[in-house]
């Protein structure tokens, strides 16, 4: 595929899909990472006298126009960002939109409103993306959180466009992730945490042959010691996956780990009674929280000596103080290996919420911007809006 440079933008409509579906409330943005993470792209593109055409989804609508799911918000923010300003447009396609697509200057800014306020977007209803690509005489992905979706803005566009490219998040993402999948320097290590096994499972398969271990944590645990007959008290459990789980230990074996111990609270709350119990041996009506003391120092073990590490999915109920010891161990101990040389890749939204929290965001190789995507891809399918992308 061609890469954003390889393109002449000059006196160019680009229209560009972006991931601003950032947290709202009460109308003002309460993290704006992800208008952040496409400035590259969009600093670049209005460096070269570009004229920039952004659309975004922001929720869940579900097709219908939900005042509290605007995008108008982040146009403001993206305006102060950019210290220019931002012009708002309160939809996304129509004859207005168009005849002021066609009468903009060079290094003017555009922001559509909410895709996801058509239910044609999600259906990849191709009348609405012939609409959207009116728009522009370029179009850019630089939205990778939703590569994994086969909407009308990320792959039907794409059929109207001779001049297309990833934004450089995406490339970067895309070259991250690849690296995980065909090239990593051994020894590689995953961890996968949070609180589902469902999500998880053709990652586990994928991954499977490719790495050296895979560190197993958070909720997910539980079906899996379910599996091999532990007693598991009032934990989280997936019961029509045990079945799953005694499958993937058997394919697993030495390459899976658990954790040899737990940490139980009485309860789900900061202040619940706490104790460290190994395994197997946990009391009727308490529940997991996080990883045992004893586990957390042997994942610190194997992570020590990696060299690749990719990470999705909190070890333990962070938002815990009194149950985030394993989380935060694992942040701080990421940043440690990224500093000795080791590729780290952080996916998932809990995760990077983790990384935020403890402050080490900046002391890691990559965080993937798409948790979903990111999961998809190294699963080994093929994402739809990277797919539209190749010429």
């Amino acid at each position: 595929m061609k890469s954003l440079r390889d393109i002449e933008l000059k006196n160019k409509r680009v229209l560009m899909r972006v991931d601003f579906n950032v947290p709202l409330k009460e109308g003002k943005i309460t993290d704006d990472t992800r208008i952040r993470a496409a400035l590259p792209s969009i600093n670049y593109i209005l460096e070269h006298n570009g004229k920039l055409i952004l659309m975004s989804h922001l929720g869940r609508p579900k097709g219908e126009i939900v005042s509290s799911m605007s995008l108008k918000p982040v146009a403001q923010k993206l305006s102060d960002i950019l210290g220019r300003p931002v012009k708002f447009m309160s939809e996304s396609i129509g004859k207005n939109i168009e005849d002021v697509s066609k009468s903009m200057n060079e290094g003017d800014v555009i922001l559509l409103e909410n895709t996801r306020f058509h239910p044609e977007e999600k259906k990849n209803d191709d009348s609405y993306a012939k609409e959207l690509a009116k728009l522009g005489d370029v179009y850019v992905n630089d939205a990778f959180g939703t590569a994994h979706r086969a909407h009308s803005s990320v792959e039907g566009i794409t059929h109207y466009f001779e001049e297309k490219a990833p934004g450089f998040l995406m490339e970067a993402e895309i070259k991250q992730l690849s690296r995980l999948l065909e090239s990593p320097e051994k020894p590689f290590v995953a961890l996968l945490g949070g609180a589902k096994i469902s999500g998880k499972i053709d990652v586990i398969q994928n991954l499977l042959p490719k790495v050296d271990k895979i560190l197993l944590g958070g909720g997910m645990v539980f079906t899996f010691f379910k599996a091999k007959g532990y007693e598991i008290g009032s934990s989280l459990i997936e019961e029509d996956k045990i079945p799953l789980a005694k499958e993937l230990l058997n394919n697993g074996k030495d390459k899976l780990v658990l954790p040899i111990d737990i940490t139980i609270g009485d309860k789900f709350d900061n202040n619940a009674k706490k104790m460290e119990v190994v395994a197997n041996s946990m009391p009727i009506g308490w529940m997991g929280l996080d990883i045992g003391l004893k586990a957390g120092g042997e994942y610190a073990k194997i992570i020590e000596d990696a060299k690749t590490i990719f990470w999705n999915g909190p070890l333990g109920v962070f938002e815990f103080e009194n149950f985030a010891g394993s989380t935060k161990t694992l942040v701080k101990q990421l940043a440690e290996r990224t500093k000795k040389g080791a590729i780290t890749v952080i996916g998932g939204g809990d995760s990077i919420a983790a990384i935020n929290k403890f402050g080490f965001a900046n002391n890691v190789t990559h965080i993937s911007t798409g948790g979903g995507a990111s999961l998809e891809f190294l699963s080994g399918k093929k994402l739809p809006g990277i797919e539209a992308l190749e010429n």
